[in-house]
């Protein structure tokens, strides 16, 4: 089996699919969109079911799309799906759950500039503190130390990439929640996960000019070739 995540530069839909098969020794090629197609994003995306990455391609044949789709396929893959019907549906709802956070925070952490940058922090941190309610009170009825028990799971590692997110809003506003940071430090120390946290591409200059360091050099985050 051979797997390529395909997506852009930014810390975004990409991350929890990758730190999901760091996690579970799952080997994959991480392709940047414009290699992959050979052609720019604005000519490729109308092709695309739902016009959207990121995109799992699995054998060079079969292209899985829609992030949580992605997680779902990867987590079964790594025998980490809960057997159970009723146990299932409630780690895919706390997945969603998770994932919503995407909406504000990537465009507003990886694009945002200025006067625009204040105005959508705003209003990602009034939304933030809701979900931020939500998972504390998942994590509280868990098992264990997880967001379900005492392994890490699809919805785990989306919803830690969206709390370390928020560090570039506010690094205040995680250590206010000490059940959510300290859930948020157990998923970091897994050395799969510290590993991939050490060595993929920083995001820099927030608010101001974001922009990925990759292999040394900045580039300015987006969906086109730099």
């Amino acid at each position: 089996m051979s797997l390529k995540l395909v997506y852009f530069k930014m810390q975004a839909l990409a991350e929890a699919p990758q730190m999901l098969m760091r996690y579970a020794g799952i080997e994959y090629e991480y392709v940047m969109a414009w290699e992959y197609f050979g052609r720019e994003w604005a000519a490729v995306k109308p092709e695309l079911m739902f016009k959207k990455l990121p995109l799992l391609v699995v054998d060079d044949r079969h292209e899985i799309v829609q992030s949580v789709a992605i997680l779902n396929y990867l987590e079964a893959r790594a025998g980490l799906r809960l057997p159970d019907p009723v146990a299932a549906a409630r780690a895919e709802a706390i997945l969603i759950g998770a994932q919503e956070m995407v909406a504000p925070l990537n465009p507003t952490v990886n694009f945002a500039t200025g006067e625009d940058f204040i105005e959508m922090r705003k209003k990602t941190l009034r939304f933030l503190k809701s979900r931020f309610d939500d998972l504390q009170r998942i994590l509280a009825a868990s098992s264990g130390k997880f967001l379900l028990d005492d392994t890490p799971r699809a919805c785990d590692f989306a919803a830690f990439h969206n709390l370390d997110l928020t560090r570039h809003l506010d690094p205040q506003l995680l250590p206010s929640w000490p059940r959510l940071a300290d859930y948020a430090a157990a998923i970091a120390e897994l050395p799969a996960v510290r590993a991939y946290l050490a060595s993929r591409p920083q995001l820099t200059d927030v608010s101001t000019a974001p922009k990925l360091m990759i292999d040394g050099v900045a580039h300015p985050t987006g969906t086109e070739k730099s």
